[in-house]
């Protein structure tokens, strides 16, 4: 025990409860207040049931413990646990609740099998330290600069994916209307789409031959690394699908009709194994290029077309072939991805600042609380 912190059950020094739920019916998109559930923000209603800003435990489903901070004058719904401090000195801010919250393990709390789930009973005697207040109020100082400095470097890398996305409308236009009169082919005029071979998650080890499943497709083309894909055993398929440099990899079978239409151009060193919910476009474009192309509105909307089932939707790699994309001259798609590759660049630099400011950040979270 550090010397001069107390250590008070949550139950006594804060209120904890879990207010009205409204019915997802009642969520309107004009509403005047955020509407908060188990994850966060979820709609809009025209009523609140909380003046204040309040912290939040997240108290069903997978997602138990999660903690939040609502904005006031909003609703919050049942499956998050309101925790309200009792007497207004005992914390510095809600900040500090929050990240003192954050800093304990609660599956000790964590009650059910089929539906985790926390209750007043089981969260009220859980022990937590309560500094006091200057030392509360330093160590908000010092995360909050550093959850600032992150927040900001993830802005920038938004900006950064705006600004790619801003390049290619400048430079081809948009491909619903095709205004630049670009020449529109099909998929399987610009080369051959080939399915991937059978992979199952079962089948991954930490050392193999790198493989790619649709679950990495939302990833940008410089992500894809050996840090960052799976690995099956050398021996394990006998003739596998190959993408090659620059391929595009495209999701065909998923629980999301979203997620079935994702695509991205395979930039890796090396060649990598596509996995039988993905398939290989091995084609004669720009990958860069089309890697882009294939994220705009318009194919997103062609491919979903041919999304098929119910729970699990399916495109068939010859219906992927009819699929039509604009195709501008080769050296206009290098000019493309030459831009791409200088902003792959500064993001890729400040992913690793925000790792290493993230790494300070836990370093700090742990200095004051583990």
């Amino acid at each position: 025990m550090r010397e001069g912190w107390k250590y008070c059950k949550l139950g006594e020094i804060c209120k904890l409860y879990q207010p009205k739920t409204i019915s997802s019916e009642l969520l309107c998109s004009d509403g005047k207040y955020f509407v908060y559930g188990a994850n966060g923000v979820i709609g809009r209603y025209n009523q609140y049931n909380h003046e204040n800003a309040e912290v939040l435990m997240t108290c069903r489903g997978a997602t138990c413990g999660t903690i939040n901070l609502s904005k006031p004058f909003s609703w919050i719904n049942g499956n998050a646990m309101v925790v309200h401090p009792k007497f207004e000195y005992t914390f510095y801010s809600n900040e500090f609740l929050v990240y003192l919250l954050k800093s304990i393990d609660l599956s000790c709390v964590i009650t059910g099998c089929a539906q985790p789930q926390i209750t007043v009973q089981s969260l009220s005697p859980l022990l937590i330290p309560v500094p006091p207040i200057e030392e509360q109020q330093r160590i908000v100082t010092e995360l909050d600069l550093l959850s600032s400095i992150i927040e900001k470097q993830k802005a920038q890398l938004k900006e950064l994916d705006t600004l790619a996305q801003s390049i290619f409308y400048d430079m081809f236009g948009d491909p619903v209307t095709n205004e630049k009169g670009w020449e529109i082919k099909s998929l399987m005029n610009i080369g051959y789409v080939e399915r991937g071979k059978g992979i199952s998650k079962k089948d991954f080890v930490e050392n193999g031959v790198p493989c790619i499943h649709y679950g990495q497709l939302h990833t940008t083309f410089s992500a894809f690394t050996t840090k960052h894909v799976s690995c099956i055993p050398e021996n394990l398929l006998k003739k596998p699908s190959i993408a090659h440099k620059g391929d595009l990899v495209m999701a065909i079978t998923s629980e999301d009709v979203e997620c079935s239409c994702k695509s991205t151009a395979w930039m890796g060193d090396y060649d990598i194994i596509v996995g039988s919910d993905a398939a290989i476009l091995h084609h004669n474009q720009n990958g860069i290029y089309l890697s882009y192309c294939t994220k705009t509105e318009s194919f997103f909307n062609e491919k979903s077309k041919y999304a098929k089932g119910f729970k699990v939707t399916h495109i068939s790699t010859a219906e992927i072939e009819q699929i039509p994309i604009l195709i501008p001259p080769l050296p206009l798609q290098q000019q493309f991805a030459d831009k791409i590759q200088s902003i792959e660049s500064q993001k890729s630099a400040i992913t690793k600042s925000i790792a290493e400011t993230q790494k300070l950040f836990d370093y700090t979270m742990d200095k004051y609380f583990g």
